[in-house]
């Protein structure tokens, strides 16, 4: 066996293993996506050093591409008047890397995945699943013997991480012909999301499948323009989301959502919405999130807008954007998003809606949970995009190494 189909196999072993790795630690997905982009990094220079160039360099040079590195640019220029430049590069070096190891292991793996990777993470999806059902219905015995924190929270990242894996890894399989195990791996994932009490998996989980619905029944420009319409009002209407929460949303669906905290979160909202319009251009800095009441903008606001400030981060990823990166990363975010949902109008019907129901899904999740620049979230995301582009690269060949090296099935 050539030395590069040792590390792609070891690498898929590590990318399939992300589910289950995620239910025993649920911090561990960026060492895992980072381990997982090495092996395949180093497989690659192996095959062949110069297509490692023409799969990393070119999407750059396009525009989701140029957008995105423009967007990364006005994050990393808010350092310049960041009130907490050490939080600010500690939020970066958590982020950057985990990005660069997503962007590898997408851009890479997929065409060198061998076929038992998927089984297996179905397997792991399987078994990630059950780890939450039956841990949360047996009181965390798990927690208990590691002597780690007792909570029931404890299993919403992987909860998380399975609502944004599983399809496109379903996907996968069922290019394989495996429709059992994709469908199994399906129905697992989602016993964990709506076993678990995180109430954004379900909310994505919900999504996920509307859209994909949506996708297979409607026509590609009008699916992937709702798409795009979502996502732009999610971005416009970060800002007030909080007031036309507070002024619309009846006291029934409060009590509905109790366990949820909607209350609070409408007054965090409200109170990083009232941030953005006393400071609405450049924002604060990159991840000042977590030390926001401390802000010279804090200072501006009335007291009771003050005190929820304090949180760590607007549980809304959108106006997280807003509030660090001020109106031009918002635009500039808004931006990446629109050019990225653009060229799925061309793909075929099965992929373009399983990627129009990872957008909602993540989307969805995005609009109420967790700090965007997340590590664990970053690289959920690009475990996910590389089945998904595993997936393209079986119903679009395009050979992008030597012909001696075999075809590279690779997303175009």
């Amino acid at each position: 066996m050539h030395p590069s189909r040792r590390l792609y196999a070891a690498g898929a072993v590590a990318l399939a293993a992300l589910p289950l790795a995620m239910a025993l630690a649920n911090r561990s997905s960026p060492l895992v996506v980072a381990i997982a982009a090495l092996l395949f990094l180093a497989g690659r220079c192996l095959e062949d050093a110069g297509a490692v160039r023409r799969l990393l360099l070119p999407p750059l040079a396009t525009p989701p591409g140029l957008a995105a590195l423009v967007f990364l640019a006005w994050c990393a220029a808010t350092l310049a008047w960041t009130p907490f430049p050490a939080l600010s590069l500690r939020m970066a070096g958590e982020f950057v890397p985990t990005l660069v190891a997503a962007y590898l292991l997408a851009r890479l793996a997929p065409g060198r995945i061998p076929g038992f990777a998927a089984p297996l993470s179905a397997a792991m999806v399987v078994l990630a699943g059950l780890t939450i059902a039956v841990g949360l219905a047996a009181g965390l015995p798990l927690q208990r013997a590691l002597g780690q924190r007792m909570a029931e929270f404890v299993y919403n990242r992987p909860a998380l991480t399975l609502a944004v894996v599983a399809g496109p890894l379903a996907l996968v399989l069922w290019r394989q012909g495996r429709r059992v195990v994709a469908l199994a791996a399906l129905a697992f994932a989602a016993l964990g999301i709506l076993r678990s009490v995180s109430g954004a998996a379900a909310m994505g989980l919900a999504a996920g499948l509307a859209m994909f619905v949506l996708g297979r029944l409607l026509p590609a420009r009008l699916a992937v323009g709702l798409a795009g319409l979502g996502l732009g009002l999610a971005v416009a209407l970060a800002p007030v989301e909080g007031d036309l929460l507070d002024q619309f949303m009846p006291e029934a669906a409060h009590e509905r959502l109790v366990h949820s905290s909607s209350r609070a979160r409408v007054a965090i909202a409200r109170s990083f919405g009232a941030a953005v319009a006393a400071d609405p251009w450049v924002g604060a800095g990159f991840g000042t999130s977590a030390r926001f009441a401390e802000a010279p903008v804090a200072a501006r606001l009335d007291p009771e807008m003050r005190t929820l400030l304090a949180v760590g981060h607007p549980h809304n990823a959108f106006l997280q954007v807003w509030a660090e990166l001020g109106t031009a990363g918002a635009v500039l975010a808004a931006a990446v998003l629109m050019l990225m949902l653009a060229p799925l109008v061309a793909w075929p019907a099965g992929e373009r809606a399983t990627a129009l129901a990872l957008v909602a899904a993540a989307a969805a999740i995005a609009f109420v949970e967790h700090n965007t620049w997340a590590a664990w979230w970053t690289a959920g995301l690009g475990a996910a995009i590389t089945w998904l582009r595993d997936a393209r690269s079986r119903t679009t060949p395009h050979t992008l190494s030597r012909p001696e090296a075999g075809p590279d099935r690779t997303l175009s």
